[in-house]
């Protein structure tokens, strides 16, 4: 799998493992397990999701080393404000029993402009100290970027979205921004959350190149410049989630798939 260099140097894997709604403990412990010991290199969590311990548990006691693991986890709202987000941060470490955190990401805009800005603030200084690797944003349209470049000169090194072929047009706009700003786009729920996996359209596409329809969405999104982070319970999807590097859709193929969002 290759790797993909931020805006800031720093390499990350360009399709990861999402770990949304799976439960803490032996659940999420053992999907993250299992995606580790498939090949997945990125995991995605955040503190709302209430699994931070499991993960951090799957990271340490997988045989592979800790600085090939890319670990991400997420600022909620309720947490922002400056000392609220630098103590936010320190109790997700110490969720993850971890010495560092990869890629600390604020999850939602929020309404508070202020409060927002505040919380950047704590991500560019934790990020100062080495705690974490890269910071960036999650949920973020045009103007919430428009206004963290105004108002800061770090820029974020990712956004993580929704993203799939069913909202294309709808995240386009912020797709190009980002593109444009150099910022990597993180694509959560690519798979629909299989509600579109049934789609004609889809299936068709999948039948004649003999992949998954899942398979299909992935390279979609890995083809549009993102990093899918598909999450799965079942040892069967995951493995076949990430067997996504060994064939391209045509270009009109990508233009199907673009048009299930008209």
């Amino acid at each position: 799998m290759p790797d993909i260099k931020l805006n800031n140097g720093v390499k990350m894997p360009s399709f990861g493992f999402g770990t949304w709604n799976l439960a803490e403990g032996e659940e999420v412990i053992n999907s993250v397990s299992e995606a580790l010991n498939a090949g997945y290199r990125l995991i995605d969590t955040a503190r709302i999701y209430s699994n931070e311990r499991g993960v951090g548990q799957a990271v340490r006691k997988s045989i592979v080393p800790r600085e090939e693991i890319f670990v991400t986890t997420k600022l909620w709202p309720g947490d922002f404000g400056f000392d609220s987000a630098l103590q936010a941060f320190d109790e997700s470490l110490n969720r993850l029993r971890l010495e560092y955190i990869d890629l600390y990401l604020v999850h939602w805009p929020g309404h508070d402009a202020n409060r927002r800005q505040e919380s950047w603030r704590a991500l560019t200084e934790i990020n100062g100290k080495g705690l974490t690797k890269s910071i960036g944003v999650s949920n973020y349209m045009v103007e919430h970027l428009e206004e963290l470049l105004e108002t800061s000169n770090v820029v974020p090194a990712v956004n993580q979205i929704e993203f799939h072929p069913y909202i294309y047009n709808e995240q386009r706009p912020v797709l190009e921004f980002c593109q444009q700003h150099k910022i990597v786009i993180e694509a959560y729920s690519p798979l629909t959350q299989g509600r579109g996996l049934d789609s004609i359209t889809v299936r068709d596409i999948a039948e004649r190149m003999d992949r998954t329809p899942a398979q299909v969405v992935l390279r979609w999104a890995i083809q549009h410049g993102t990093v899918p982070i598909p999450k799965s319970a079942t040892p069967e999807r995951i493995r076949e989630n990430i067997e996504v590097f060994d064939f391209e859709l045509s270009a009109e193929d990508m233009k199907t798939l673009d048009e299930l969002s008209s």
